[in-house]
């Protein structure tokens, strides 16, 4: 049975639209009428998920996006996809408070680094995430050693997060050299891209297939959900 996907999205807004981008792209058809019907909610005033856990700020981003999860069920979504890793910590409450299947984007993305052969996996998440071990806990329960980055490295990845991607700058590529070299020299064998800001990263970049999207899981997981096939699976998406 076909299904329509909503996006639970402006956390962050270029990672909504990525997102919204990867499912049209990977989704098998060969007209207009053969996509999957999507509606997204693209709020960029839900609260900073990192900065809440970090206790850096007292605004709470559940109910908001508990209510713009709700719009877009009354708007006809069956199934919900969440393009933030971070807001994955709230996963629990949020499909609690939703009569509809909310896709896990972090357990997914685990279970595709197992699916990929990988045993020593590399985790570039927020410093919110990371607190959390939401990706720790995934990466463990799919047989996985999760490899975090020594603090000097996640002051990088979060530089590239906040300094250049979330604020629409290009990415700083010497930056992102020493993030590789460092989780190279860690020996994972895959490296998840737990924030959705490093999935604009994979893109401009050109990563290799070293590295897992974890917005490309999310797209894939949601086309099958929805009842429709994937196309080009972790393909570039390069015009």
């Amino acid at each position: 049975m076909k299904k329509t996907l909503g996006i639970i999205g402006g956390v962050g807004p270029l990672a909504t639209m990525y997102l919204g981008e990867s499912v049209v792209r990977r989704t098998l058809a060969s007209k207009d009428q053969e996509h999957i019907p999507m509606l997204i909610s693209n709020n960029p005033h839900i609260p900073d998920r990192t900065a809440y856990i970090l206790g850096e700020s007292a605004e709470n981003p559940v109910p908001v996006m508990i209510r713009d999860a709700l719009k877009l069920v009354g708007m006809g979504a069956e199934v919900l996809a969440m393009p933030c890793n971070t807001a994955h910590s709230f996963y629990e409450q949020l499909q609690e408070a939703l009569p509809v299947p909310l896709l896990h984007m972090v357990n997914e993305t685990a279970n595709e680094a197992k699916r990929e052969g990988a045993t020593r996996t590399g985790i570039l998440a927020t410093d919110g995430t990371l607190k959390t071990r939401v990706y720790q806990k995934a990466c463990a329960e799919a047989g996985l050693m999760p490899i975090v980055p020594r603090a000097d490295i996640q002051e990088l990845v979060m530089s590239v997060i906040y300094k250049n991607v979330k604020a629409g700058e290009p990415v700083n590529a010497e930056n992102w050299q020493k993030i590789d070299a460092y989780m190279r020299g860690a020996g994972c064998e895959k490296v998840l891209l737990g924030c959705t800001e490093l999935s604009i990263v994979y893109k401009e970049l050109a990563l290799s297939d070293r590295y897992i999207d974890s917005s490309v899981v999310l797209a894939e997981r949601a086309i099958e959900a929805c009842g429709y096939e994937v196309k080009n699976k972790r393909l570039s998406l390069d015009y």
